[in-house]
């Protein structure tokens, strides 16, 4: 999974990226310190894995990762040159989804590039730099396109989705508000790659001590959750500076550090669960003595798929999927004792894979 991080320059984009990745990026209280995109690669946290790890030994324990890309802020006018323009989207084209991270708290230290404080206003004016991105893109794939559909006909189809996504942009809404027809369609919007068409989840960046109650009385807050409400997005609530800070610790410091603030999860397990809810993905679970590993899917994946995801041979010569709940071997401690038990399903073509599932695949090449 790869996430684009993206927000007004001053709003915590950085500290936030530092904290998830502690890969270092330059951070400070000025607009653009950010210029090459910053990219770091998190594990996703996953207590099943340490657990399967120790009953079988396991030479090597391997976490599912998410990529964060950071790029420099955008500013209102950033399509026409402002700031440092709006090159730096190119970066965040290929990303799964977008965290745009808001700005949701005030301190008279850190300036804001609009003067004050309007949550709102800034989804607003990053919203309009990513739709002016994409118009960019739609009118050279127009050009190119027409030209082509003298010669070939087929190609009418095309040009008619184009100027109709073009429309929608130039209305002011997001392309993922697009109506598709058929297939056709679907696969040709997708290989677009618009950043509209993006899945959103806001991260709403508040004070310290709003944290404890999740930001119940901040107002800024209140209007991003009715937002991404409206079109289908996730928000969750996190200090960017306490994550730096958390960010540092050992395991062990970190929930002494959490309970203290009267939180049960940091703000990555809550970007975790958001982006895993909004992209509908689960993780299944090999282990062995070689290696006990995560490896994510989306929900509705059928067990050869699932099996494509460690190799395509897998998929291809898929035979059958010997399927345990990692409770259920964890509690008889052995996937011989969970089969006598019998808990232990052979499955075939047609098994959707559910989320905590240890799968032992047999195939033939």
């Amino acid at each position: 999974m790869k996430l684009g991080i993206v927000g007004l320059p001053n709003v915590g984009k950085s500290t936030l990226f530092n904290s998830l990745t502690k890969a270092g990026a330059e951070s400070a209280n000025y607009p653009f310190c950010t210029i090459d995109p910053n990219v770091g690669i998190v594990t996703v946290p996953d207590h099943r894995l340490k657990l399967l790890g120790d009953m079988y030994n396991s030479k090597k324990v391997t976490p599912a990762v998410i990529e964060f890309v950071d790029i420099a802020g955008l500013v209102k006018g950033a399509s026409k040159g402002e700031g440092l323009g709006n090159q730096f989207l190119s970066n965040i084209r290929e990303v799964d989804a977008i965290v745009h991270v808001v700005r949701c708290f005030e301190d008279s230290n850190i300036i804001h590039v609009d003067g004050n404080i309007n949550p709102l206003r800034d989804i607003e004016t990053i919203n309009l730099e990513l739709i002016f991105s994409d118009l960019e893109i739609l009118e050279r794939r127009i050009v190119k396109v027409e030209k082509a559909a003298r010669m070939d006909k087929t190609l009418a189809k095309e040009l008619e989705l184009l100027k109709k996504i073009k429309a929608l942009l130039e209305d002011g809404k997001l392309a993922k508000n697009i109506e598709l027809e058929d297939e056709d369609e679907e696969a040709l919007f997708a290989s677009y790659n618009l950043l509209t068409s993006k899945p959103v989840i806001f991260a709403a960046n508040v004070a310290e001590d709003e944290l404890a109650d999740d930001a119940a009385g901040n107002a800024g807050v209140k209007a991003v959750r009715e937002f991404a409400a409206e079109t289908d997005s996730e928000v969750f609530v996190i200090c960017a500076q306490i994550e730096q800070e958390i960010s540092e610790l050992d395991d062990e410091e970190k929930a002494m550090f959490l309970e203290d603030l009267g939180l049960s999860e940091s703000g990555l397990d809550k970007l975790i669960k958001a982006s895993y809810k909004l992209l509908g993905l689960i993780s299944y679970l090999t282990a062995g003595e070689d290696e006990t590993r995560a490896w994510t899917i989306k929900v509705g994946t059928k067990a050869p798929q699932a099996a494509g995801k460690i190799h395509t041979d897998f998929e291809r010569g898929f035979i059958k999927a010997e399927v345990v709940n990692y409770k259920d071997l964890l509690e008889h401690g052995s996937l011989a004792a969970a089969r006598e038990k019998g808990l232990v399903g052979m499955e075939g073509k047609e098994y959707v894979v559910k989320d905590g599932d240890v799968i032992l695949f047999r195939f033939n090449v």
